[in-house]
């Protein structure tokens, strides 16, 4: 498995009935938020939001990211895995897969990101749509050793969201990091 986030892949649990209740609040309302978590991240610590891509390339996802693709697990797709961070601090680690054909329709805009974040770039879509949402609790042992760190060696909270665009699918799997809650951000509850 080629990943710098992860050392084994993490166990997702569709977001079913009564799943929402095992989560915490201050969780909560990230998981659930409806828009571009980017935008709400900006809202919430300012526009000096910074985006550390950690790797990309093209590769082969993870055996669960095709089932949920629908995707040849003989393909390879576009992986990008970044850190989204305030003045150093981490807030939000993401991986996104992103299928050749999902590419195709994006000419190009998604394999030159930089570090531009991703949703700045999907939620310009006219025609984006939310499919699929699955929850993780990750534990630290899933994580590469720089990354554990990261999470203070603390289980992390996250999401997997499929998203449509022009009828194309792009998978994106954000892990909340403590720092998150526990730098004084309002959490809408």
């Amino acid at each position: 498995m080629k990943s710098k986030l992860f050392r084994l892949s993490p166990r997702w649990q569709e977001n079913r009935l009564g799943t929402r209740h095992r989560i915490p609040k201050a969780v909560q309302t990230w998981i659930y938020e409806s828009g571009s978590l980017t935008q709400r991240l900006r809202q919430e610590f300012g526009q000096d939001l910074a985006v550390k891509v950690l790797w990309q390339a093209n590769g082969k996802p993870l055996l669960t990211e095709n089932r949920v693709l629908q995707h040849s697990s003989a393909e390879l797709a576009w992986i990008r895995e970044v850190q989204l961070h305030h003045q150093g601090r981490p807030l939000l680690l993401a991986r996104t897969i992103m299928p050749r054909r999902t590419l195709a329709i994006a000419h190009g805009q998604l394999t030159k990101l930089g570090n531009r974040p991703l949703g700045e770039i999907i939620f310009a879509y006219a025609h984006v749509a939310r499919q699929a949402l699955d929850v993780s609790y990750v534990m630290p042992n899933v994580w590469q050793p720089d990354i554990a760190l990261l999470a203070h060696h603390a289980p992390v909270w996250g999401r997997r969201t499929v998203y449509i665009i022009e009828q194309q699918p792009l998978l994106v799997s954000e892990f909340f990091m403590p720092d998150l809650f526990t730098s004084g951000v309002t959490t809408h509850d």
